[in-house]
């Protein structure tokens, strides 16, 4: 397997939802992107903000694009601001550096995608995330 599938997207996205739903989390976007940085899926909860599809997709795409969580992307933007506005800048604005955005990856340390979680605090973001990968049963990268 090189990729994610629509089926582990859905469920991810599923996995996720649940674990939003047992953590009383806000409402929540869900987005899913293939290794090359293309939408697999993307699912808002009913009440979910205008922005989150936009956020969340962020978030997976500058995981996928940079090789680091978002978590990873929000760290390097503390320590080199300058150097993340200007691959921003090369990105066209698409990386959102703020925990929700996990790399997924197989048993052999592959990168499959990412999942970018909008609509919460970043850190719920972040472990629904997490919480939707694993329910794949792969393995979540926050690093």
């Amino acid at each position: 397997m090189s990729t994610l599938t629509l089926e582990q997207a859905l469920t991810i996205t599923r996995g996720a939802f649940e674990h939003a739903q047992e953590i009383s989390a806000a409402p929540l976007t869900v987005a899913v992107l293939d290794n090359a940085g293309r939408l697999i899926s993307l699912q808002r909860q009913d009440g979910a903000s205008l922005l989150r599809p936009d956020i969340a997709t962020g978030k997976a795409w500058g995981a996928v694009a940079m090789g680091r969580s978002s978590r990873g992307l929000a760290e390097v933007a503390e320590a080199r601001p300058a150097f993340v506005a200007a691959v921003n800048v090369m990105a066209q604005g698409q990386i959102i550096p703020a925990p929700g955005g996990v790399l997924v990856r197989d048993a052999n340390n592959n990168i499959l995608g990412a999942v970018g979680i909008s609509g919460d605090t970043p850190d719920v973001d972040e472990v629904c995330a997490v919480a939707g990968v694993e329910f794949v049963s792969l393995v979540a990268d926050c690093s």
